[in-house]
């Protein structure tokens, strides 16, 4: 039987006065030291008797818990061990110890990779740090790395366990793509843990290969009735061989990837490298060059990100240009990153001057996403139009793309209550190269909701007619021009005249006003948006060159039509 509790309060007390070789050490003395342990931790104050620390001191010379102390008496009265080196703390452990200890290690074996416990030395470390902190009462001297807070880790111990009795699982699964959970069955194999995260890895009922879980996307465990399958192929300690991270694709060859590290940040990785291919194959001044046999997965590309500009890409290819775009995404997203003032300061000039310019509303990235879908529609490929009314209503995908938090943000500046009332995209390509003279855009296209013989004169329902709306209505409209590329004097700005919204103008007016006016070249380039109210005076002339000029024109209002009217084109986005 184990000795209890306070009697190994009383060994530890015995070992720390022995060890002591600065004082002599009488039974008496060794009485009132247990005495004064056993009060401080365990409350006890009635003291221990000079037989009972006598039977402890024999105990300790015994193997009964396989101390075999050497502990000797000096001049027939003082207590010491005759080795100065020797601890009870410092001696083996009892096989019942270590039979607990050789499950432990079993036990913690599973969990290969996991950051807390890359090998045993740290797990000692970690061990030695907790006791230190229970003996001392101070504060621990090691940190471990942890996520408490990691949803999904309640799952562990089922999945340990599943995988050490092969037992099926029927999981409930939603991943972040997906829009909704799904149930299955899965046949488990091992667990993983990658930068603070946890993975279960097992084969799905009638699929083939391996794939991996995330626990933090799992919302429910239980035991299926279906009998465990071996994994076909699937060797937990050469899986992650060739990659950095969880994302294995069995199809999917180890390439030479070439990387160039900075000095300033080549010890980091030389002391920690990105993975266990790393070669140094070149140095110089300015830094080292690394390769790594490796799968292009997303955790590579993440882990050579995290290093900003200190690591760049030699090759392959598709990973540079991959590195490449990304970084150049994050640069976009912070010029584009707008704020209050910017906001404040282009609706300011909307209202007072008729137009503002928003530059880099939308990145690099989107805008190929937006063109990309009016190709795929056939929109920008066919040569036969130059203008494509209801944009949103032939292609409802826009919508997720071109209202993103910027423009969204800057509606809402603009005017919160305003509906999306027209969408159009042009083309003015080298074959449309119109002109647009001056004028004033004071129609809209409506629609009668019935029969009416009214001011419009005799109109039939749903018919479509262009009116010119009350002022109120004009003065309550905005459009935003999206350019889908870059437009300058040489491929047929907009220009406009400040200031020229305020009320609607005869012909006579709009002559002489541009006649003596000096007008504003809207210069605009690719993701950014050009804001005008409808009556302000603009034109545009041919293009001198061969750039296109494409741009998604939205029409937005917060006013009701009057006379039975509706809007020809209305979206709410």
């Amino acid at each position: 039987m184990p000795a209890n509790r306070n009697a190994l309060i009383r060994y530890k007390t015995i070992d720390q006065c022995l060890q002591n070789r600065f004082r002599k050490w009488t039974i008496d003395d060794l009485v009132d030291a247990c005495s004064d342990a056993l009060y401080e931790y365990e409350g006890i104050d009635k003291g221990v008797s000079k037989r009972t620390v006598q039977g402890d001191i024999q105990t300790m010379r015994s193997d009964k818990l396989g101390y075999n102390a050497p502990i000797i008496v000096l001049e027939r009265k003082y207590y010491t061990y005759e080795d100065e080196e020797y601890s009870i703390t410092n001696i083996p452990i009892s096989n019942q110890d270590l039979d607990k200890l050789t499950e432990a290690v079993e036990f913690m074996k599973q969990f290969q990779g996991f950051s807390h416990f890359q090998d045993l030395n740290s797990m000692v470390q970690k061990l030695e740090d907790q006791i230190y902190a229970a003996k001392t009462q101070k504060k621990p001297v090691i940190d471990f790395e942890k996520n408490e807070n990691l949803r999904g880790l309640k799952f562990l111990d089922v999945l340990y366990k599943a995988i050490i009795q092969k037992q099926s699982l029927d999981i409930t699964y939603k991943s972040f793509k997906a829009r909704n959970e799904e149930t299955f069955t899965i046949y488990p194999y091992l667990l993983k843990e990658f930068r603070n995260r946890w993975f279960i890895l097992g084969q799905r009922k009638k699929r083939e290969g391996v794939l991996n879980l995330a626990l933090d996307r799992i919302l429910s465990i239980s035991k299926s009735e279906l009998p465990f399958q071996e994994a076909n192929n699937f060797d937990p300690e050469t899986h992650f061989k060739d990659v950095i991270g969880v994302t294995v694709s069995p199809s999917l060859p180890a390439e030479k990837v070439v990387l160039y590290v900075v000095r300033k940040h080549a010890p980091y990785v030389l002391t920690k490298p990105l993975h266990s291919s790393q070669k140094m194959i070149d140095q110089d001044r300015f830094g080292i060059t690394i390769s790594l046999n490796v799968q292009h997965n997303f955790e590579l590309e993440k882990e050579i990100l995290a290093f900003g500009e200190a690591i760049h890409v030699i090759k392959p290819y598709r990973l540079r240009k991959n590195i490449k775009n990304r970084l150049l995404n994050a640069v976009e997203s912070y010029h584009g990153n707008h704020n209050d003032k910017t906001y404040r300061t282009a609706t300011k000039q909307l209202e007072h001057k008729g137009f503002s310019v928003l530059e880099k509303v939308y990145t690099t990235n989107e805008l190929r996403r937006i063109i990309g879908v009016l190709e795929k529609e056939g929109i920008t490929k066919n040569e036969k139009v130059y203008a494509q009314r209801k944009l949103l209503q032939k292609v409802p995908t826009l919508k997720g793309i071109l209202f993103n938090r910027n423009l969204r943000n800057l509606l809402e500046r603009i005017d919160e209550r305003a509906v999306l009332t027209k969408a159009i995209y042009f083309d003015k390509s080298e074959k449309f190269n119109w002109v647009v003279p001056w004028h004033q855009d004071a129609m809209i296209n409506v629609k009668f909701k019935k029969e009416t013989d009214g001011y419009y004169g005799w109109t039939k329902k749903g018919e479509v007619i262009s009116v010119c709306p009350p002022e109120q209505i004009l003065q309550n409209t905005f459009t935003v021009r999206i350019h889908l590329d870059d437009v300058d004097d040489s491929n047929g700005v907009l220009k406009v005249i400040p200031g020229s919204h305020k009320t609607r103008l005869e012909d006579a007016e709009v002559k002489a006003i541009t006649q003596n006016s000096i007008p504003h070249h809207c210069n605009v380039d690719a993701g950014g948006v050009h804001l005008m109210k409808p009556l302000i005076l603009h034109s545009s002339l041919k293009s001198e060159t061969k750039k296109r000029r494409r741009v998604i024109h939205l029409e937005f209002c917060s006013e009701f039509l009057p006379n039975n009217l509706v809007w020809e084109e209305l979206f709410v986005y």
